[in-house]
């Protein structure tokens, strides 16, 4: 089973990695998924989505949830009909499932030179610590890309700009955590993320500030 990291980031909020390696059909067949997700996945054209969904529902059952107990807002946002909080990712080979107690966004990112292209949409506060010079630049622009994402999918709300009210606090090679702030209409709501590496990606869990 290419269960690929297990991580818990406190004792509410537990991580989940999959290495997505199965064929297309045997992901199919060892799942028993309800007729909105099936329609869905047969819907979309890339087989490494189509993979990386199915993924998503065998990371559910390592935390003993079906696919019956996922659903979606109008948003999109995913919910889990016991109340405990989820978020969900996967980029190219790899899924992650969260789930916890508290609000929580999870992101995974493959590290690019690519970010460098769009880095001027979501990089605002954070030029003042970042070094372009840097080797570590591509680094870190993914991972505070990571992070915003991931905020971003645990506050879930339309109209929000990365540039602009999510700021990413400076942080250090030593060190894979760091407080990110939320600042909207004269409020500022704090939030602490974890973040790592592997592989060649970046991943990326914010959580509300215990």
């Amino acid at each position: 089973m290419p269960l690929y990291k297990s991580l818990d980031v406190n004792s509410q909020t537990h991580v989940k990695i999959w290495h997505i390696s199965e064929p297309l059909d045997a992901l199919k067949a060892s799942l028993n998924l309800k007729k909105e997700s099936l329609e869905r996945v047969n819907a979309m054209k890339s087989e490494l989505h189509q993979r990386g969904f199915l993924c998503v529902r065998k990371l559910l059952k390592t935390f003993g949830y079906t696919d019956q107990d996922l659903f979606y807002d109008n948003s999109g946002k995913p919910h889990l009909k016991d109340g405990h909080f989820i978020s969900i990712t996967h980029s190219y080979n790899y899924a992650a499932v969260v789930v916890s107690g508290w609000p929580v966004g999870v992101d995974i990112e493959k590290q690019r030179h690519k970010i460098l292209n769009i880095a001027s949409r979501f990089i605002g506060y954070e030029s003042h610590y970042l070094n372009e010079n840097s080797d570590k630049y591509i680094q870190k622009l993914t991972w505070i890309w990571c992070i915003k994402e991931s905020l971003y999918k645990l506050y879930s709300k339309s109209g929000i700009s990365f540039k602009k009210n999510f700021l990413v606090l400076p942080f250090g090679s030593e060190k894979n955590t760091t407080k990110v702030w939320i600042l909207e209409g004269g409020r500022r709501l704090n939030y602490e993320s974890l973040f790592f590496e592997f592989d060649g990606f970046a991943c990326a869990i914010t959580t509300t500030e215990a």
